[in-house]
């Protein structure tokens, strides 16, 4: 019993001399070593690293708007004129102006201070409604506001210390609305001149009574005149305006011995008109010098507060006087930085940069709308931090498909121009690498990092405009 047990293997072994090594043996173990190790490298690598997975779905976004940001710099276009608009397929229209801030731009592309923001200008009173005589009964005993020429205008800018023109063209219907003020404001110039001379006369004991020839009375009265107020038509001397970058009308631009010192912005009633040159009068000669516009405010008043509503008006106008700006240099401020974002429909649509104002109508062929797109992208922005270290799981390039118009320079070499930029914005969802943070401090708050950035397709085409059109930038 003992010796079937011992005979009972089941693991016996070969004896090792039956064992003979060969070739090819010794191949397929060495190949078979080098493919487990290498298989073993491969799993080990794969295990500790990251791969990148794309698959493409329906947008399952459900946001019913979606975010712009944009900084772009119009080249040429200043901050007043420079208006957004979005519209979409599903009917909203919209000037938008939360959100959005405006810097001038001097001619080095260099931004300046905080000067303004994108407002209406829908306090600025376009004419005053207290001349109640139409231009053409204004005119039955002659004209005060001198129609002017190229030469005429240097005329005047050289025999006048104070000049006040008003560049309009005929066709212009914020013009025609002015006109009948502007030649009531300058026939008040005139009375007030004629008050100082009799003044005057009256004073000098030498001349008691009227002695002057009425051609020495006219001249006088020229000499007192507090400012020549002069007009020019841009349809008529286009060239002399485009040397004056007359990009709207009415434009009201104010010369100091010949020299061009800014446009009026102020409101355009007769007293208001008179108060700015008495104000100018006083910046330039300073306050302890004889004003000879001074007085002239009683007769604007005498001219055009007729009811109890005109006064209580022009009381109002005079208490926010002094926080309208006048003075501007078109040389050192030839552009505009628009900055900011707004929220759109997800729809089909556009927003727009256009040269637009209630309160002047725009020269078509001086609208130059070159740009500079600094940056153009969608959805919540990405604070700095997460840019360092929380896309590094995105395909490459990534980063720059969600922006790719930026530092474009988009410029029009002729008038009626315009760039106009067509986008596809893609809904693209990531997940950030694991471990990491995706927490940003905004304001002291902390927020969630953003997982969702939107690719874009972009094309530009170059449009071009009827001549009566004002040309924008459509994106």
């Amino acid at each position: 019993m003992v010796i079937r047990l011992a005979s009972l293997d089941m693991y016996r072994k070969v004896p090792l001399d039956l064992l003979e090594g060969t070739r090819r043996g010794s191949i397929l173990s060495t190949v078979a070593i080098l493919t487990m190790s290498t298989l073993f490298f491969l799993e080990t690598k794969a295990y500790f690293s990251s791969t990148l997975g794309t698959s493409l779905a329906l947008d399952s976004n459900q946001d019913p708007t979606v975010r712009v940001n944009f900084n772009i710099t119009m080249m040429d276009l200043k901050c007043e004129f420079a208006t957004i608009d979005a519209v979409s397929v599903l009917g909203t229209q919209q000037n938008v102006t939360k959100h959005i801030t405006k810097f001038p731009i001097d001619q080095n592309g260099v931004r300046q201070g905080f000067r303004s923001r994108n407002r209406d200008q829908h306090d600025v009173l376009l004419f005053d409604a207290g001349v109640e005589e139409t231009i053409e009964e204004l005119h039955a005993d002659g004209e005060d506001a001198v129609s002017l020429e190229d030469t005429t205008l240097q005329v005047a800018l050289t025999e006048n210390t104070y000049v006040f023109v008003d560049f309009f063209a005929n066709w212009c219907s914020h013009c025609r609305d002015l006109a009948p003020t502007w030649e009531t404001f300058a026939e008040v110039m005139y009375i007030a001149a004629e008050h100082r001379v009799d003044s005057q006369l009256e004073k000098d004991p030498n001349h008691p009574g009227h002695r002057y020839t009425d051609a020495e009375y006219d001249e006088a009265v020229k000499v007192e005149l507090p400012v020549f107020i002069g007009k020019v038509d841009c349809v008529d001397h286009a060239d002399l305006c485009m040397r004056y970058n007359i990009q709207a009308y009415p434009t009201l631009k104010f010369f100091v011995d010949g020299k061009e010192v800014g446009d009026y912005r102020g409101h355009r009633t007769v007293l208001e008109l008179t108060h700015f040159i008495s104000d100018m009068e006083k910046e330039h000669k300073g306050k302890n010098a004889v004003i000879k516009a001074e007085g002239a405010a009683d007769f604007a008043a005498e001219r055009t507060i007729q009811t109890p509503e005109h006064e209580e008006l022009a009381r109002a106008l005079s208490a926010g006087r002094h926080r309208i700006k006048h003075s501007w240099n078109d040389e050192d401020h030839p552009g505009c930085m628009i900055s900011g974002f707004l929220q759109v429909d997800r729809a089909p649509g556009n927003f727009h940069i256009q040269a637009q104002s209630k309160a002047h109508d725009l020269a078509a062929h001086m609208t130059n709308v070159s740009h500079i797109i600094n940056h153009l992208s969608f959805g919540k922005p990405f604070s700095k931090q997460f840019l360092s270290y929380g896309l590094k799981n995105t395909p490459p390039g990534f980063l720059e498909s969600t922006r790719p118009f930026d530092g474009n320079v988009y410029v029009t070499h002729n008038e009626h121009e315009a760039h106009h930029h067509y986008l596809k914005v893609i809904t693209t969802e990531f997940e950030p690498g694991k471990g990491e943070t995706r927490q940003q401090v905004v304001n002291g708050i902390y927020s969630r990092e953003p997982n969702r950035a939107y690719q874009i397709l972009q094309s530009s085409q170059l449009s071009l405009y009827r001549s009566d059109i004002v040309p924008g930038e459509f994106i």
